[in-house]
């Protein structure tokens, strides 16, 4: 009767704790995939209007199989999608051409540790020819940090890489933003799909699950001893 009665109460509090760690690993930045918008893509930024991203830049959002097309720029192929799949975001990265894509983070905790990882890729504008080095210049809030350069061919393509920088929170609200930096050739094109802010530091919830299951281990040799025990007595 005892495991049993402790059992009600620790069961449930072992699944609370599976879904507040859950939860505690969650995206911070929302509408990453760029699903969400006032007009499909592909087409200019100010005319997609992706929710919670802003931008002055001539940026485009392109959705699956229309990096080569219009309207907006096309660019030399086959250029492959993201590994995730879904929309991204493709910007020129011409000095005095590129301009921060932005959002603002909400839920940071200050002084604690995040990591931000996207995946980016590098293309040129048809019809243009000469190399590019191309990247990122990431920032949140005051810190800012640049992704690893992609070394583009003439006419040709960096396919998608994984990225991850780390950051830590000044504030619990900071702008998050993206601007592509490019060199050499014209224009080159940057690409990025599917940030994702995560937390680096374990939650406390982490903790109140391994304590949950010690203690319905706990619970159950107990209950083989009391059983143990009212066979012997019984005996």
């Amino acid at each position: 009767m005892i495991s049993r009665k402790l059992s009600t109460f620790v069961i449930p509090a072992i699944g609370l704790a599976l879904l507040t760690c859950g939860m505690a690993r969650a995206n911070l930045v929302t509408n990453g995939d760029f699903s969400s918008y006032v007009s499909a893509p592909k087409d200019w930024f100010y005319n997609v209007l992706p929710t919670d991203w802003a931008t002055i830049s001539y940026a485009s959002i392109d959705a699956p199989n229309t990096a080569t097309t219009g309207p907006a720029v096309a660019v030399w192929g086959p250029f492959p999608n993201p590994p995730l799949g879904g929309n991204f975001l493709e910007d020129d990265g011409s000095s005095g051409l590129s301009y921060p894509v932005t959002q603002t983070i909400n839920g940071l905790n200050v002084g604690q540790s995040y990591n931000l990882s996207f995946y980016q890729a590098g293309g040129q504008q048809v019809n243009d020819y000469g190399a590019t080095s191309d990247y990122w210049q990431v920032s949140l809030g005051s810190q800012t940090q640049n992704s690893a350069l992609m070394s583009v061919p003439s006419a040709g393509v960096f396919p998608w890489q994984a990225q991850t920088l780390p950051f830590t929170a000044s504030s619990t609200s900071e702008v998050l933003s993206f601007l592509s930096v490019g060199s050499g050739g014209v224009p080159p094109m940057v690409f990025l799909a599917d940030p994702d802010l995560e937390s680096t530091v374990p939650e406390p919830s982490a903790f109140l699950l391994l304590t949950g299951v010690g203690t319905v281990i706990a619970i159950g040799r107990l209950g083989r001893r009391l059983h143990a025990y009212r066979t012997n007595v019984a005996a």
